[in-house]
């Protein structure tokens, strides 16, 4: 691994057993050992190459279903790969599920405790920050509450407050950020950048293009499953837009043509005494 990169990804792949029926999962522990299958293959990811070096801010971008959280979650470590080599150099934070690592049951002290320590803090370093914690989050008295009683907004403020605390070597943030207000949006921003400028390496996924070009550098492009294309973040997101607005016209054309189809159906049915 090169010293100057934080992450390196080599001919990685990542694919699923999909089943048709319960029994064939089944069958395959059975007799899956004579060469017989009973699953259908699915490649979330394939033949992924990348390299990111330190302090630098990559947008992850793709539709929905393009593998980019299964390529977060392989870097955490939470998710193995099924082919290709994952290196990571530093202490990583993620931010990749709402609420994800925290107790419903617990409040929120006692899940800042628990996530922040499971990031790699001890007690004691969790005590000296607790109070910028809950500041930074600003969800009030919640904060004694169980955190089954918050908002989707109050988890991503304190979720993203112990991640950023935790001050990590990699930050992964994925569209967490996106059911916060404005206001909070604009917060975690700053707060990325002074991470950012202290060589924190970041990974952000989002669908807002103007967020990905205003925090990052460099974008990687998801297809599915598969870099479609990566590099300056203007070249990147500028080809993604394009493709986008490909896609939507398509979209329109084919709805617009399936109408006229039918008021072409209904007028030649009028003509014809069709009911």
């Amino acid at each position: 691994m090169s010293s100057e990169n934080v992450i390196e990804i080599s001919g990685l792949g990542k694919c699923y057993q999909i089943y048709d029926k319960p029994r064939d999962r089944l069958l395959q522990m059975l007799f899956g050992r004579g060469g017989k299958t009973y699953y259908k293959e699915f490649w979330a990811l394939r033949n992924i190459d990348f390299a990111i070096p330190k302090g630098k801010v990559y947008g992850i971008l793709g539709k929905n279903g393009a593998g980019k959280s299964t390529l977060l979650q392989i870097i955490c470590g939470t998710l193995a790969p099924s082919t290709g080599t994952v290196a990571v150099r530093g202490k990583v934070a993620a931010l990749l599920e709402l609420g994800s690592g925290f107790n419903p049951e617990f409040t929120g002290i006692e899940n800042i405790y628990m996530n922040a320590q499971l990031l790699g803090l001890k007690r004691e370093q969790v005590d000296a920050k607790l109070e910028q914690i809950i500041a930074f989050a600003d969800i009030g008295d919640y904060v004694q509450q169980p955190v089954k009683t918050y908002s989707s907004g109050m988890f991503a403020r304190l979720a993203f407050s112990v991640t950023i605390h935790v001050e990590p070597d990699i930050l992964i943030v994925d569209e967490a950020l996106s059911v916060g207000d404005a206001w909070f949006q604009h917060k975690s921003m700053a707060r990325m950048r002074k991470l950012m400028e202290s060589g924190c390496t970041v990974l952000f996924v989002s669908h807002s293009i103007d967020a990905v070009r205003a925090l990052c550098d460099h974008a990687i492009w998801i297809e599915s499953g598969k870099v479609k294309m990566q590099g300056g973040v203007t070249e990147v997101t500028n080809a993604y837009m394009n493709d986008v607005f490909i896609e939507h016209n398509r979209i329109v054309l084919e709805s617009m043509g399936g109408d006229v189809d039918r008021k072409s159906t209904r007028l030649n049915s009028s003509h014809l005494g069709i009911s």
